[in-house]
Order: C-alpha cells, then structure tokens, then sequence
C-alpha cells in the first residue's frame, strides 16, 4: 500500500501543479501522460488488491503481479486520454482496448502458471 498511495501521491499531486502552473505545450502534454499513468496506476492499486483477495486462488497473489495489474490500468488510463485528446475515443475503441489488454494479461498468466516451479 505504500507503493499505492506513493504513486498515486506523486501522479495526483504533479497533475495538480501541472495544470496550475504550465502551459500546454509539447513537454508539459508529455508530463501529462506521465503523470496521468502515475495516479491512475497508484489509484487503481487499492481496487487490484481487493479484488485479488476477493477472487483469490489457492496462493495469495505475489505483489509483482498486483504492480503489474495496477499498470495496465495505468496504461489504459493512458491511451483513453491519448485517443481523447484528438477527439477519437469511443466506446467502442474502449472497450477494444480493454478486451486487448486483459487478453494480453491472461496469455502473461497463463505463461507464468505453465512454468514448472520446484514445491519447497
């Protein structure tokens, strides 16, 4: 939790001073997506290690994985306000996107549940 609220920290507050304090021009557009992945993955950290607990298997999650989760969300934060930004985000894209995403992160788990761990 104190990656969580050190991300989610950093993001939210950067974010704030950005907007206040700069213009949008090219450098401050790409602190922008930089912070906005911070504070999305840092916020969205909480809700990943709740419902891991919640839908848990027989082995608790290791945190890599939960970090992991937090950055996808993150990442998907990120494009939707990429594609928002010139106006071509629809719902459609977005639910596309997001199938896409937890496709890629079931192949990634399904890869790592198919690697032979001795038992200890």
């Amino acid at each position: 939790m104190l990656t969580a609220v050190a991300l989610a920290g950093l993001g939210w507050l950067g974010l704030l001073l950005l907007l206040r304090a700069t213009l949008p021009t090219a450098g401050p557009r790409w602190l922008l997506f930089f912070l906005w992945t911070l504070a999305a993955t840092g916020t969205s950290l909480p809700f990943v290690w709740v419902l891991h607990r919640r839908f848990a298997s027989e082995r608790p999650a290791p945190p890599g994985v939960l970090l992991r989760h937090g950055l996808w969300a993150g990442l998907y934060a990120s494009t939707c306000l990429w594609l928002q930004v010139n106006r071509s985000l629809s719902i459609s894209l977005a639910l596309v996107l997001f199938v896409g995403l937890a496709a890629f992160e079931w192949f990634l788990g399904l890869l790592e549940r198919s690697t032979w761990r001795p038992e200890l």
